[in-house]
């Protein structure tokens, strides 16, 4: 998938910065990001570091919505971010772009060509994280915690046509990925590795059936 900014030179880059008005932010590890703009009508784009959008329930539990990853794309009409039980938690050191989406769609940037170009890596973007959502919804279907993993499994051997998966989070955060007790998630992994189905190693899993 290509980045925001693929097919533009550092010239074109800092036209586009100044044209749109943006803002770089630094996060440390484990800081919530953007708290006090959450609620405003922004796009956000990682620049560098992993973040995830957690919501979190009455009960206090914790739910990834979404996994953000360099040249991943954030904002309240994509990400819902403005919803209150919503939080963005920085994974590692994470930098962040902000572009007010009222800058973004003044149709004065359509006379620049490096912006046309970057709307296009943009929507492209934007496409491809509605692909994902739609097979994390493909994964939460399934009633059984296997059949949920082996869907997992399944959708990323397809992505990458290797045995080996590796998972772009931690054990843990796969429970919370596809809606399941950690517990219970971790006990179904030794089923399956024990029926020589998988093998892990830390987030290595390798699909022995394939």
């Amino acid at each position: 998938m290509n980045g925001p900014f693929t097919d533009l030179s550092r010239v074109e880059i800092n036209k586009l910065y100044n044209l749109l008005g943006v803002h770089i932010y630094n996060f440390n590890k484990n800081q919530e990001i953007l708290p006090t703009i959450k609620s405003e009508n922004i796009i956000g784009i990682i620049l560098d570091g992993h973040a995830q959008i957690i919501n979190i329930e009455y009960n206090g539990n914790e739910i990834i919505i979404d996994n953000l990853f360099k040249d991943n794309v954030f904002g309240t009409n994509i990400s819902l971010t403005n919803n209150e039980n919503y939080q963005i938690i920085s994974k590692t050191d994470t930098q962040v772009l902000v572009i007010d989406y009222d800058k973004l769609l003044n149709p004065i940037n359509l006379k620049f060509s490096y912006f046309n170009v970057f709307l296009k890596n943009l929507f492209d973007i934007i496409n491809t994280k509605f692909k994902e959502k739609n097979e994390r919804i493909r994964i939460l279907e399934k009633k059984q915690i296997r059949d949920k993993l082996l869907e997992y499994f399944e959708m990323q051997h397809k992505k990458s046509r290797q045995r080996n998966i590796y998972l772009p989070f931690s054990l843990k955060d796969l429970a919370d990925y596809i809606a399941v007790n950690r517990s219970a998630m971790f006990r179904e992994l030794k089923h399956l590795k024990d029926e020589n189905l998988i093998n892990i190693n830390n987030r290595k899993i390798t699909l022995l059936y394939k």
